[in-house]
């Protein structure tokens, strides 16, 4: 039986019990769609933009969310999917348009699903386009056509979220390779999520090692992030910023967004400014905010535009320098990298022209 909140009717729990009702697999799937054309059909045709479940983060296609145990990726999928489902603004900042979701907690039981659902919707209703379910067929057994026919029924579904993916993903296929079998499990997450232009969100675990690649963090063989239209990974900056998530993708720009993380509603906002001002202490982001304005500055300059005291600022900036989080102009002036130097003054050589009467400007280029 459903569990059904006395003072939110709108909330519905699928439950082992009802989950083939909400997943019913037998109804009619969409006609097979075109997978090839000429160069001159391709383009001359006209596509409509992706559709974007969270605007730059989340795309239609398959996402993979991927982060250590315990970092708060559950929080983030459910958040994501009361945001979407009511229209409201994803991580507190991102306007979402409204749509049905589904999201497969397969994780969690019916009463820790309304325990935080209580928490994240706080004084919003609870919305009735989020279908949750605690049960769900591997995808190689009837999965794949459980959430295609949820789909057939929610037209304007904006997202599927599946927590977590390895529940879902079923037996590899006898002989496979590794790397084979992870890019059709993800794959066949990606036939329907394709086949219906929808976001599926596909949770997942890292690698314990850590890597300066976030994408080589992702638990198992490249296959997986290779499958996927976007590879997501949250990380935690311990004792500092509260999280950081790396994005890239097909049809999303490669970024890094600060976050913070709220325990008492349960919920993930995003925090002004480049991801690396909330991973370092404030006093280098605070040097760091500064140089971005005012580039090519010393010590000095910086410590008097900052507030900084200065015998601080000096030192601080020759650790950044070691640590490549500044770089260095003549003159003992500093820039943040990727901000070009400042042309080194010419010299003056004596000008063979004029038998050494007048000086002229040596040529920077021979």
């Amino acid at each position: 039986m459903s569990a059904v909140s006395a003072d939110r009717p709108n909330l519905r729990v699928a439950g082992p019990d009802d989950a083939a009702e909400v997943l019913s697999a037998e109804q009619g799937r969409p006609a097979r769609i075109r997978t090839s054309w000429t160069a001159a059909d391709i383009m001359s045709m006209t596509f409509a933009p992706p559709k974007w479940a969270v605007p730059g983060v989340l795309s239609e296609g398959v996402n993979l969310l991927c982060g250590p145990p315990k970092v708060g990726k559950s929080w983030m999928s459910l958040g994501l999917g009361v945001d979407v489902a009511l229209g409201g603004r994803a991580f507190g900042s991102i306007p979402v348009e409204a749509g049905p979701v589904l999201y497969l907690a397969l994780e969690d039981t019916a009463r820790r699903l309304q325990s935080r659902l209580g928490k994240v919707l706080g004084p919003r209703p609870a919305p009735a386009g989020l279908t949750l379910a605690t049960e769900c067929p591997p995808l190689p057994q009837g999965g794949d056509q459980a959430i295609a026919a949820w789909l057939d029924r929610h037209p304007n579904a904006r997202m599927v979220i599946i927590d977590v993916f390895a529940k879902l993903r079923g037996n590899s296929a006898p002989g496979a390779s590794a790397y084979d079998a992870d890019y059709a499990a993800v794959g066949r997450a990606k036939k329907v999520a394709d086949d219906y232009g929808v976001a599926f969100v596909l949770v997942h675990h890292v690698r314990k090692a850590g890597s300066d690649d976030f994408l080589t963090e992702v638990s198992g063989t490249n296959g997986l992030a290779g499958a996927a239209d976007a590879t997501l990974v949250l990380k935690r900056a311990r004792n500092q910023g509260d999280g950081v998530l790396h994005v890239t993708g097909r049809d999303v720009d490669e970024n890094e967004y600060a976050l913070s993380f709220d325990p008492a509603v349960g919920a993930w906002q995003m925090l002004d400014g480049p991801a690396e001002d909330h991973q370092v202490g404030e006093t280098r982001a605070t040097i760091l905010r500064f140089l971005r304005v005012t580039p090519h500055s010393g010590p000095k300059a910086i410590a008097t535009g900052t507030a900084l005291p200065y015998d601080l600022t000096k030192k601080t900036c020759q650790r950044m320098l070691a640590d490549g989080q500044l770089a260095a102009d003549t003159g003992g002036r500093y820039r943040v990298p990727g901000v070009p130097a400042v042309p080194a003054v010419p010299e003056t050589v004596v000008n063979r022209e004029n038998g050494g009467d007048t000086l002229g400007t040596a040529e920077l280029w021979p």
